[in-house]
């Protein structure tokens, strides 16, 4: 009895703090809320003011749903995002406003990929033909951030700071030694010489092929970024390639020295100096950060702010952003299911006479890409579909690309990745040596439990599972070589699972057009003969409330997961990101591409 009175005291007690754990954590999110709806009125902008740009964390392609932003409890991430989408609103809305007087940028990570940042780094030459100022400063400069930089009248780093500027490398993480330790072997089928996704788990280094490419795409990537600063800082391309492949920026001097830069300054002579091109009155700054600037009504009504006309006829943006899965997907994943009923409500949409189908993937499941396919091949029948392609598009990221009217590509979209392939494991070794388990059972056929993990494949299992990769990168070719007019041989000759960047897709015509989304947008508009339109946008974003109870736990384990391992998180990811691979046939990219 004595025990049975502890354990319903513990009980009660149990009870009773979660019940105080749950209250806390309901008066944080709706203080959160009442503080949200308060952040959600109208910021106001003050003449002479500085728009403040600083890039911390990834850009998404739209600016999250989250009411709770600016708050930090219990995981929740707290962090202002701001989707691509408006920072490039932004900035055009900047162009024109009077108060604003120039932008700053502070420092940055950019930890986008290139494409998101050229995308910016364009918005921002445009800003410039208003006779505006951009003045650039930061403590340290990544390669990323001075890209971006380099558009800026005055370019500025801290005395002691850091100026890195010495080539592009790629660096390849092969996990095959951990898994011959573990005795698990990755059993590969695959269609694609250069489809070197499997090669971390079955190699130790760069297949001879695989070199190839990557020398290939990683030259035409630097070579654009030298070229881009080149033209902005009025400097030679090869002397640019000279100082960064002899590594001669090795003191913050040394990027005054050969022009990088435009002087060594602290962050208070920074502010001065915009106090002055402000013409700030009584010595106060009035500046506003890009995310605040979203909220405000400041600045003139563009005439082709088209999403704000009152026409009946819309032009419809549709969003792809992430991994392709089966399933209903996320903001920041892909699922065939969400996206194909988008592509449906755009296209069985009277109203909508066009479609900008944005995609930013590097691809996921030749399944799920094939589904989604088909949803853009339909609507390419029935009205204009235009193509504006992210960081990626690449793999099952340009299967679903293919069948568009037109594609437009930043210079550095990392696409093509034609190619399938699929990864099954052999456990035997690790459960019989190494945990001493093993495994007897029936089956009623020849083939019943074809996929088991715990023995290796038959040559008759092998051949079974390589005809259904080589089935799917036959309709792969098929449906590029018919989306793009062009031979199934041709396509097979520039497919075989290689990485081209947006420059080399144009020459080879795997891409229509070099630009960004506003120019697809503008391209929808007149392939569908408007010259008055609205835009609207799919698919609807998650409202908070659907999504806050999944994404509390996911975030608390990722940042739990991230803490633990630190710089080492990026092998985690990638470990992970095989076990999603298993079984289904894919079209994903190689690897995940890091400029380092």
């Amino acid at each position: 009895m004595k025990q049975f009175f502890k354990f319903v005291l513990a009980t009660m007690l149990g009870v009773f703090l979660v019940t105080v754990v749950l209250v806390v954590i309901s008066i944080a999110i709706i203080g959160g809320l009442i503080n949200a709806a308060g952040n959600d009125k109208d910021v106001t902008v003050e003449n002479n003011s500085v728009l403040r740009i600083s890039f911390k964390n990834a850009i998404p392609e739209r600016t999250p749903n989250n009411p709770l932003a600016g708050l930090n409890f219990l995981g929740l991430d707290g962090d202002k995002s701001i989707g691509l989408n408006d920072i490039l609103a932004d900035i055009k809305k900047a162009k024109t406003d009077n108060k604003i007087k120039g932008i700053f940028l502070d420092e940055s990570y950019m930890l986008s990929g290139q494409a998101t940042t050229e995308e910016i780094r364009n918005a921002l030459i445009d800003f410039k033909k208003s006779g505006k100022f951009i003045i650039a400063y930061s403590e340290i400069y990544t390669q990323g951030f001075y890209y971006l930089a380099s558009v800026a009248d005055k370019v500025y780093l801290n005395p002691t700071g850091i100026f890195e500027f010495r080539g592009f490398s790629q660096e390849i993480t092969f996990l095959k030694g951990t898994l011959d330790k573990l005795g698990i072997e990755a059993q590969v089928i695959k269609v694609g010489t250069y489809k070197s996704a499997v090669e971390p788990f079955v190699l130790d280094k760069m297949s001879d092929a695989n070199r190839e490419q990557v020398n290939s795409y990683l030259g035409s990537l630097y070579d654009h970024f030298l070229g881009g600063i080149a033209a902005q800082r009025k400097l030679n391309k090869d002397s640019l390639y000279n100082v960064a492949n002899n590594m001669l920026v090795q003191q913050p001097e040394d990027a005054q020295k050969y022009k990088l830069i435009d002087g060594l300054k602290y962050k208070d002579e920074i502010l001065a100096d915009l106090k002055q091109r402000a013409g700030a009155k009584q010595g106060k700054l009035h500046s506003v950060d890009i995310e605040d600037y979203t909220r405000s009504k400041s600045g003139d009504k563009d005439d082709s702010d088209d999403d704000k006309s009152s026409s009946d006829n819309r032009i419809a943006v549709v969003y792809a952003s992430g991994e392709i899965n089966g399933g209903e997907g996320t903001d920041n994943s892909i699922g065939s299911e969400r996206i194909s009923k988008a592509l449906r409500q755009v296209r069985e949409d009277k109203r909508v006479k066009a479609v900008v189908f944005r995609v930013n993937s590097p691809g996921g499941s030749s399944l799920a890409s094939d589904v989604i396919w088909r949803e853009v091949d339909l609507t390419h029948k029935v009205k204009p579909i235009m193509i504006s392609m992210g960081d990626y598009a690449a793999s099952g990221g340009y299967y679903i690309s293919c069948a568009a009217d037109s594609i437009f590509a930043e210079p550095n979209t990392i696409t093509g990745s034609i190619g399938i392939f699929a990864i099954l494991p052999n456990m035997k070794k690790l459960f019989n040596d190494k945990l001493g388990v093993t495994f007897d059972g029936v089956k009623t056929g020849k083939y019943a439990d074809l996929g088991d993990v715990s023995r290796p494949l038959s040559p008759e299992e092998r051949a079974i599972l390589q005809n259904q990769v080589n089935r799917g990168y036959d309709d792969f070719t098929k449906h590029v070589a018919e989306g793009r007019h062009k031979t199934q041989a041709y396509i097979n000759s520039i497919g075989q699972g290689r990485v081209w960047t947006g420059t080399q897709a144009l020459k080879l015509g795997l891409v229509d057009r070099l630009g960004n989304i506003n120019d697809a947008v503008e391209s929808a508009a007149k392939k569908a003969k408007l010259k008055d339109y609205k835009l609207v946008y799919y698919p609807e974003q998650k409202s908070f409330f659907n999504k806050v109870g999944s994404s509390l736990s996911a975030e608390m384990k990722t940042r739990a997961v991230k803490s633990e391992l630190g710089e080492n998180y990026r092998y985690y990811e990638q470990v992970k990101s095989m076990t999603q691979m298993i079984r289904t046939p894919q079209a994903r990219m190689p690897f995940e591409i890091v400029i380092k």
